[in-house]
């Protein structure tokens, strides 16, 4: 849902007549109702267990992402949208905070850089997957191929939500795959560190509301989706600008070289950041990269520099995927318990 719609910005204009500003409109509209359920959704993933909620919004967030193979005009393209945020909100940070109910802090940086690497894997084989069911959709099918694009990949989600309900365990002590030796050795780990957690940070929901530290994290973090998804949202029509062709398959293999690179480059850079000092001095430069890189895409796009362009958009997107990981370790390092959910 973050790529597709990209994807079929153009189509959804030509067949259905959703204006540019309707198109943005529910580019962001979706951030409201993902923001209004978020803290919700992780608290009630802490009472039901992460197996069962995590697969609930799956479940839900593909049943809605198929949906927008129906759409008709503006106001269904902008509810849809909005519900799209209801039904996904949690899953990032529910994953981050059942991530570090498993992992001890000083491999949390690593453990998250792994789980970022579906972000760019995503992106790497949904661009040309877009692409492709589009091109496909309109020559096969009687449908229009942004259509089969919508359903094809909104089931996708929907298999990810059965899978979830049969492979994931709520947490270590549930774990019969480890030995109890492990399951102990584990448990104890994470207790010393809930222990320092709970006398250093915040506790209870309303007391993380209030943290200067949460709030501190929240505009830092704040500030770097602000380039993630100026970038997201627009890179297939950016690369379509540079190249001067139509969204198919071939902007989308374009569209995949930068979250390849992103890849290799979160999955090298969480690795390595396993001290205060290091993932400090990281993420400063990754911030920085993130910013100059995406003026400078805007600045090639201005002046007919394709190949440039497409550098500067590739360094931007291996920059924002190489301090996230860095980003989250802070947070997870103070909160815990509700205050973790809701902070």
């Amino acid at each position: 849902d973050r790529t597709n719609v990209g994807f079929a910005e153009e189509a959804l204009r030509v067949d259905r007549g959703i204006s540019d500003a309707a198109f943005a409109l529910g580019a962001g509209i979706f951030f409201i109702g993902y923001a209004i359920f978020e803290i919700p959704s992780n608290l009630l993933l802490k009472r039901f267990g992460a197996r069962f909620w995590l697969a609930r919004i799956a479940v839900t967030w593909g049943i809605v992402a198929a949906l927008f193979a129906f759409t008709t005009n503006d106001t269904m393209f902008i509810i849809l949208r909005f519900i799209l945020g209801v039904t996904e909100a949690g899953l990032f940070p529910g994953v981050i905070m059942y991530l570090s109910e498993w992992f001890p802090n000083k491999v949390r940086v690593r453990m998250f850089a792994i789980f970022y690497l579906a972000q760019p894997f995503s992106q790497m084989i949904g661009a040309p997957l877009s692409g492709g069911l589009i091109s496909v959709g309109d020559q096969v099918t009687p449908f229009h191929g942004w259509q089969v694009m919508f359903a094809g990949e909104g089931i996708l989600a929907v298999l990810a939500g059965v899978a979830a309900l049969v492979f994931l365990t709520n947490s270590p002590q549930q774990a019969k795959w480890l030995e109890p030796g492990e399951k102990a050795s584990l448990t104890a780990a994470m207790e010393r560190e809930d222990t320092a957690r709970t006398e250093d940070g915040p506790k209870g929901i309303w007391r993380a509301m209030a943290s200067g530290r949460v709030w501190y994290f929240t505009i830092i973090y704040f500030c770097l989706q602000v380039a993630v998804y100026g970038t997201t949202f627009y890179l297939p029509q950016q690369v379509s600008s540079l190249l001067g062709q139509d969204v198919g398959w071939q902007v989308g293999l374009v569209t995949a070289i930068p979250w390849l690179v992103g890849l290799v480059a979160c999955y090298l850079i969480g690795s390595r950041a396993d001290s205060v000092g290091r993932r400090r001095r990281w993420g400063t430069l990754f911030y920085v990269t993130t910013g100059l890189s995406i003026l400078g895409s805007a600045w090639a796009g201005a002046n007919g520099q394709p190949v440039l362009g497409i550098l500067f958009i590739t360094l931007a997107v291996a920059s924002f995927l190489s301090v996230g990981p860095i980003t989250w370790a802070y947070p997870t390092a103070f909160l815990t318990g509700a205050a973790a959910a809701a902070g």
